[in-house]
């Protein structure tokens, strides 16, 4: 007995499926190369200023951050604990700062937006964050800021939402 072992059979819809694939990803690519070089963007223009603070952030005693009236010089607000959203997010702006050899007095600005969004923006870097990308728990930090003060000096205790034990 002679034994014959079987040639796979080409397939012709596989090159061809190939072909469509290559083809629609080049497509797709030539598509964003020309929307960019138009300069088309998907960005969203700012909604329109409503409120604005001045605001200066010192680090105090035993770790807490200090919150500053930038027109009044008054403490309006102390962060104390971990505050890790808060940090993070003042530290982004002030590496920029450091790099552009900018001192810390400079104040930043909380912007509120008319479709209720919040901005801090760093005037001295154009450095912005816009907070509502890390949702609501994390811009109600900033949000507490814009009548801070206006009462007595209020210390700020945010405890942080332990995710991981979901």
């Amino acid at each position: 007995m002679t034994s014959q072992t079987a040639l796979p059979v080409p397939n012709p819809t596989l090159p061809l499926a190939v072909k469509l694939i290559g083809s629609m990803l080049l497509l797709i690519l030539l598509a964003i190369g020309f929307a960019r070089w138009q300069g088309i963007s998907d960005k969203q223009a700012d909604a329109a200023t409503v409120w604005q603070r001045d605001l200066v952030f010192a680090d105090g005693p035993q770790g807490s951050v200090i919150v500053k009236d930038a027109q009044s010089q008054t403490e309006i607000a102390q962060f104390e604990g971990e505050q890790g959203f808060l940090r993070s997010t003042l530290r982004a702006l002030v590496r920029e700062r450091k790099r552009q050899n900018i001192g810390p007095d400079a104040p930043m600005q909380l912007l509120g937006r008319a479709d209720g969004r919040l901005t801090l923006l760093d005037p001295s870097t154009q450095q912005r964050i816009d907070l509502e990308a890390f949702g609501p728990s994390n811009a109600s930090v900033f949000a507490g800021l814009q009548k801070a003060g206006l009462t007595p000096l209020q210390n700020v205790q945010i405890l942080e939402n332990n995710r991981s034990s979901r």
